[in-house]
């Protein structure tokens, strides 16, 4: 297990952000698994990263403030929050969260004080996302079990058991085997995604035709300059990273107002600490007309209404079913393993890198291409053993993306 953990530990420093000599890594982690970020934090001054700066999290402490803080503390960020976010993300830097988190750790809390918090952290720290979305700097997020989170995985077993479990699951998901080979393998697995990448970009859809027998029927309209991207990016400074540590996903932007019929989730979402099963969306032009959801519906529509681009779409994300993630055939209640185990799209904003020359780009140039802006970007599965998705070229032929879940081309 202790090999297992650092072989994760340097596949994140060295693969998922390719730390250089000489840069300061920035690590949130929640307290619970500080033994890890530790771990972590040696494989970053191996690499010779000049600091390594330290941003706890807590969700018992996250649960208080949300259910017990006076209301107005939900319209302000603190000044040295901001300093903290914006002043690294100017700097020379790589960003490292560690996403483990009770599933309905916010259960309870009123819609309205979670989207009031997404926008005003959103406003006073705008600098760090635009360099975000932009790349401006490596970054990447991956996750190691907590038990309230295990718990929620294995609901048969004890708390020790099902972290164990949950470590086996994270293991397989990111190609750890304890054989001291898994940048090897991501290596490979890499090359995989970026063949079938290019196949896309060559292929320059004009619009995917998305089908299944959950009721999904959905014309998506692809911006004319779109390219397609891979787990695999790489900054504005020139470093290699990985967003997300699993991923299996090739993505782009969607037009934002090419976007017409219906969709159904085919996975629960868990979104700002609550669980949302059995949604529905009616699309029309771009724009979410109507959502249902058999549970937690009112924070699906609090999700959408954040601001006017949370109800217009800013990713399309194709992934086989047949991947080692959905082969594990659990519902890991995280998204970063959930999208990775099935198709999915995002209501929000849209990828600068998802279109010729975006990284460049300022946001009314990127909107002017017809990429979505917003706040906010939530990732909700739709692929099924049954997807079928055609996609029509600009001469009017069609070509067969997805077959019974999985690649065709």
């Amino acid at each position: 297990m202790e090999q297992k953990l650092r072989e994760y530990a340097k596949l994140l420093i060295e693969v998922g952000l390719g730390v250089r000599k000489g840069q300061t890594l920035v690590l949130a982690c929640p307290v619970e698994c500080a033994f890890f970020a530790r771990m972590c934090a040696s494989a970053a001054y191996d690499a010779g990263a000049r600091e390594v700066v330290m941003n706890w999290k807590d969700d018992c402490l996250a649960r208080e403030k949300y259910l017990r803080a006076s209301d107005d503390v939900f319209d302000t960020v603190p000044e040295w929050q901001k300093h903290f976010y914006n002043d690294y993300a100017a700097s020379d830097m790589a960003y490292l969260a560690i996403s483990a988190t009770d599933p309905e750790t916010l259960r309870g809390v009123e819609p309205d004080r979670l989207v009031r918090a997404q926008r005003s952290s959103a406003e006073a720290l705008d600098p760090f996302y635009r360099r975000q979305m932009q790349n401006a700097f490596p970054w990447c997020i991956a996750s190691v079990p907590i038990p309230s989170w295990a718990k929620k995985v294995f609901p048969g077993l004890n708390a020790d058991d099902a972290q164990a479990k949950l470590w086996d699951a994270i293991f397989a998901a990111v190609r750890i085997s304890g054989d001291g080979r898994a940048v090897e393998r991501w290596q490979e697995h890499l090359s995989t995604l970026e063949r079938r990448r290019d196949a896309l970009n060559a292929l320059h859809f004009k619009s995917l035709h998305y089908t299944n027998s959950l009721g999904t029927d959905l014309t998506i309209e692809l911006p004319e300059t779109h390219l397609w991207s891979t787990g695999g990016s790489v900054s504005t400074t020139g470093q290699r990273f990985i967003a997300n540590m699993p991923t299996e996903e090739i993505f782009t932007a969607p037009l934002k107002t090419g976007v017409n019929g219906t969709v159904c989730a085919s996975m629960p979402l868990v979104d700002n600490g609550n669980i949302i099963d059995g949604i529905r969306f009616t699309v029309r032009d771009g724009r979410i007309v109507d959502c249902r959801a058999d549970r937690g519906e009112e924070f699906l529509r609090a999700a959408i209404s954040v601001d006017e681009g949370a109800s217009y779409f800013g990713e399309v994300a194709l992934v086989p079913y047949d991947s080692p993630i959905s082969n594990q055939s659990l519902l890991f209640y995280n998204t970063l393993f959930d999208e990775n185990a099935s198709c999915h799209l995002a209501f929000g904003e849209a990828y600068p890198e998802c279109i010729e020359g975006g990284a460049q780009m300022e946001r009314a140039q990127l909107q002017e291409k017809g990429l979505n802006y917003s706040i906010t970007h939530v990732d909700f599965m739709v692929g099924t053993a049954d997807l079928s998705i055609v996609g029509t070229l600009y001469d009017g032929r069609e070509v067969p993306v997805f077959v019974n879940g999985n690649f065709v081309i």
